[in-house]
């Protein structure tokens, strides 16, 4: 067994890092150096020799627009692993990116990585044993929630109540965080993916319009909202007609896609909801006075702030930087490793 002195010498002179990985995106923060990737989890792969062609950017250019054998997939659904040997090149790839200058003396880094609340202890093994064979000399585990929070530099240790949403690509988590646990929470496998499908499924239904995967992102991010806006946003849809095959525009509103996005928005906020009646009451006084704090890129839908505020009678308040909540926990747990120990999650592999 390695003595905590030799470990500490290690992590001061290895690239520790800690990676948010994401269903739709992730990122990876460097001990010392803040986030230096953020890059989509999508990896191509050519069916017929199994080979890996890109992984990234270079393979979400690819998603749509490939020859029938070469393909571009996520290795997480819902946040968890659903191909182990894609996953394992993705995180290896990430490790490699970050220690590409190293030399051969410096060891192996220390790896924090963010995963969905209530997981099994499967797929926790999974993670771990990816991030082990893809390079990583140590593997700590964080809840996402938990790591949202740190992130957004709110006091998990302290004996106050923090309510977290953290809407991600695959997953929405809601955590009630108190003396660096999760007093009571909910997982929903509802999250920004679902909003693109209830895009891509309105053009279907109400205009017999086929949209791709990227499209109906780009009009949840320019137009979408979960409240009345101020002023009225148009964007062109464009896709196949179902029904001649051709090309079709059309120029769609805010106000339809809030409807296409209602069921999906209001699943959220019932999940909310629903946490706040279980909170106990001196959690609960806390989490008035402090309000409800929104991670993750789906607390960039418009108006979804307003919406859960006007549901729970509780101010609500947009992080700074959502976007890069999870992966800033990771990181700051690595900056404090001692000192925020109590906060991940048991080993598997010891």
């Amino acid at each position: 067994m390695r003595l905590p002195i030799i470990d500490n010498l290690l992590g001061n002179i290895s690239q520790d890092i800690g990676i948010d990985l994401g269903t739709a995106y992730s990122l990876v923060y460097v001990k010392g150096r803040g986030i230096i990737i953020n890059e989509p989890s999508v990896v191509a792969i050519n069916k017929k020799n199994k080979q890996i062609l890109a992984i990234g950017d270079e393979a979400k250019k690819m998603v749509g627009r490939t020859p029938s054998h070469i393909i571009a997939i996520r290795p997480l659904v819902d946040g968890v692993v659903s191909d182990f040997e894609v996953t394992e090149a993705m995180l290896k790839y990430f490790i490699e990116k970050v220690h590409k200058a190293r030399h051969s003396l410096v060891p192996r880094p220390r790896v924090v990585v963010g995963i969905p609340y209530g997981v099994t202890e499967v797929e926790r093994r999974a993670v771990e044993e990816a991030a082990l064979n893809a390079g990583a000399r140590q593997v700590f585990l964080i809840e996402e929630p938990m790591a949202a929070a740190i992130g957004a530099d709110l006091p998990v240790q302290d004996a106050t109540g923090t309510l977290v949403v953290d809407i991600g690509g695959g997953t929405t988590e809601v955590a009630v965080i108190s003396l660096g646990g999760i007093v009571t929470s909910r997982s929903l496998r509802t999250a920004g993916d679902e909003l693109n499908e209830d895009i891509i499924s309105f053009a279907r239904d109400q205009f017999n319009l086929l949209l791709g995967e990227r499209t109906a992102e780009d009009i949840k991010i320019s137009i979408g909202s979960a409240y009345p806006l101020p002023e009225r946003l148009t964007f062109p849809m464009r896709g196949r007609d179902l029904l001649t095959g051709l090309p079709k525009e059309i120029i769609i509103s805010d106000e339809e896609i809030r409807k296409a996005l209602s069921k999906s928005v209001n699943t959220i906020v019932d999940a909310v909801k629903l946490t706040v009646e279980e909170t106990p009451p001196e959690l609960l006084a806390d989490i008035m006075d402090r309000g409800i704090i929104l991670a993750g890129g789906g607390a960039l839908l418009r108006g979804l702030d307003k919406l859960l505020q006007e549901a729970t009678h509780i101010p609500v308040y947009i992080a700074d930087d959502p976007l890069s909540c999870v992966a800033r926990g990771t990181g700051q747990v690595l900056e404090n490793l001692d000192h925020l120990q109590t906060v991940l999650l048991p080993a598997v592999f010891h």
